[in-house]
């Protein structure tokens, strides 16, 4: 067999298409959505190993800006479904783990380049339809970030493989970059169409295989992203999809001997039950399993006395707001010093009071609805909390509206209480809560806020002040995992911004840079001496 050492493609990040009224692309996608939207209902298998899986149970899945039509139905498996997809993907581990490393670099690129060219505008449609995103918010995720975690993992790999120790002379010492022993889980979230493609694409461009579990929110997407992999040359059996009950897929995957590795986005509250079952089984496993997680977070923005108060008032409108707010790093706490708070809140109060809200099958609206009916309740529940309380106030916002879709306006909430309730809870939804502190008080609103909230995911500062963006740099270094200055605290990028935080946020483990893939392999050292020693005695025997 032929042997060389590869060069990848320089990856660059993908351009986002700014769908300017009437452009070709806008119409494209417009096109590609009314025709998803309208077509016969679909029903979406498993895909567990080389075979498409249906079931009697069938659960509908619904626009959340439209709840009363069905785009089609997704199969419910049960816990012979979970153990099928990992026998299928055991089975397909050891030919997949030995395929030299381009060739799997090779599926991934190609899916690359399909989701750039004739895949693009269905990811972004069934992100559009299933998860209530407009198209911008689409676009950045479901094509532009995927786009960019193919591209980039595979440079991370060549990176990852070049790192050799050194050899002394008369020796060989080198460094092998194994798969885990066993099958990945990956658990992912409805939020993010790209999160949960590269939940499953990064360890499986290690050498892995995966079981797949998507939100049931995101299902239809979901098959999208399946229909891709297949597309790029997966072969059969490394990613293998399943939709079954949560519990019914932990008893049978966090019991199996093969259980290598969790990937995980979602709750805190989840996380840390699915790592007490992992450690509650250890005897079970044939190694230490790996568990990487990203959580919620209680994303914060500080304005300094020196800020700009139109920045900040627009790092709070689309940090907090765009997509719902249904980010893991969306702003949903802001700390405003006392000399500019009310110029800040009557910007904002200008900007979501012209924010528009509907389908985002109309382009023009900035604002969709929130993910389900669940959500919905949860949401409005914490608005009609704070209507009651005598130390917060809504300034714009706090209504609600479930009859065709789940919507909730944007709401902003000024409190004079720091610990106020939703200035410490993760609400998942399009609510601000702010704070305003005497503007002298600065170091000590840094440490107010470094100890308000059990999450370290994202937040921000606003300040001119250089002395003040470095002190609380150093004050909220534990704070968040990416810090912001002079920016919203959303929109990392791939190859810019590794993502991921600590405390109750997660592991850490960075999506979208080399250290993330570090996690999916198991390095084995090789020394190889040339000439062996031939006596046991050594020099200081005599």
């Amino acid at each position: 067999m032929p042997q060389a050492i590869y060069h990848v493609p320089k990856p660059t990040n993908e351009p986002v298409t700014p769908f300017t009224p009437g452009s070709a692309e806008a119409v494209s996608l417009l096109n590609k959505y009314n025709e998803m939207y309208n077509q016969t209902p679909i029903d979406v298998p498993m895909y567990i190993g080389s075979e498409q899986v249906r079931t009697n149970d069938k659960k509908p899945m619904s626009p959340p800006h439209d709840h009363q039509h069905i785009l089609g139905h997704f199969n419910y498996g049960d816990a012979s479904h979970v153990n099928d997809a990992i026998d299928a993907a055991m089975a397909a581990r050891e030919e997949w783990a030995n395929l030299p490393w381009e060739q799997r670099a090779a599926v991934f690129l190609k899916a690359a380049d399909l989701l750039a060219g004739p895949f693009r505008d269905k990811v972004n449609a069934s992100t559009m339809l299933a998860q209530s995103k407009n198209c911008m918010q689409a676009e950045i995720d479901a094509a532009c970030e995927l786009i960019d975690f193919l591209k980039f993992n595979v440079a991370y790999i060549t990176q990852i493989y070049n790192e050799q120790p050194e050899s002394l002379p008369g020796m060989w010492n080198r460094l092998e970059y194994r798969p885990l022993e066993g099958f990945v889980f990956a658990i992912t979230p409805f939020n993010f169409t790209s999160i949960c493609a590269n939940l499953c694409a990064a360890p499986a461009m290690m050498g892995n295989v995966v079981v797949w579990k998507p939100a049931e929110a995101q299902v239809y997407s979901a098959q999208v992203l399946m229909e891709l992999f297949q597309a790029a040359g997966l072969p059969d059996g490394v990613i293998n999809m399943i939709t079954v009950d949560g519990p019914v897929a932990g008893e049978q995957v966090f019991k199996h001997r093969d259980f290598g590795g969790l990937h995980f986005t979602g709750s805190s509250a989840v996380f840390k039950h699915l790592w007490k079952e992992i450690g509650t089984n250890l005897d079970a496993y044939k190694s230490y399993p790996r568990i990487v997680g990203e959580t919620g977070g209680k994303d914060f923005i500080i304005a300094h006395k020196s800020a700009i108060p139109k920045e900040v008032a627009v790092g709070i409108s689309r940090g907090s707001f765009e997509f719902q707010g249904q980010k893991c790093s969306a702003a949903s706490r802001t700390y405003l010093p006392s000399n500019m708070a009310k110029e800040v809140i009557d910007l904002v109060i200008e900007d979501v009071s012209s924010f528009t809200m509907g389908s985002p099958g109309d382009f023009s609206n900035f604002i969709n609805a929130v993910i389900d009916e669940p959500a919905f309740d949860k949401i409005a529940g914490y608005i009609d909390y704070i209507k009651t309380q005598d130390d917060a106030e809504i300034v714009v916002g706090g209504t609600y509206d479930k009859s065709k879709g789940y919507f909730i306006s944007p709401t902003v909430v000024v409190t004079t209480n720091p610990k106020f309730r939703t200035m410490c809870e993760e609400i998942f939804g399009p609510v601000m809560t702010i704070f305003v502190y005497d503007e002298n008080e600065f170091e000590a609103t840094l440490e107010l806020l470094d100890s308000t909230s059990e999450y370290a995911l994202t937040g921000g500062i606003f300040s001119q002040d250089r002395y003040a963006i470095n002190l609380a740099s150093k004050k909220l270094e534990n704070a968040a995992g990416n810090f912001y200055i002079n920016d919203k605290p959303t929109g990392a990028v791939v190859g810019q911004q590794p993502f991921g935080g600590a405390r109750a946020s997660g592991t850490n483990d960075k999506a979208g840079s080399y250290m993330n893939m570090l996690r999916w392999v198991s390095p084995r050292t090789i020394k190889e001496t040339f000439v062996p020693a031939t006596d046991y005695r050594y020099p200081f025997l005599g």
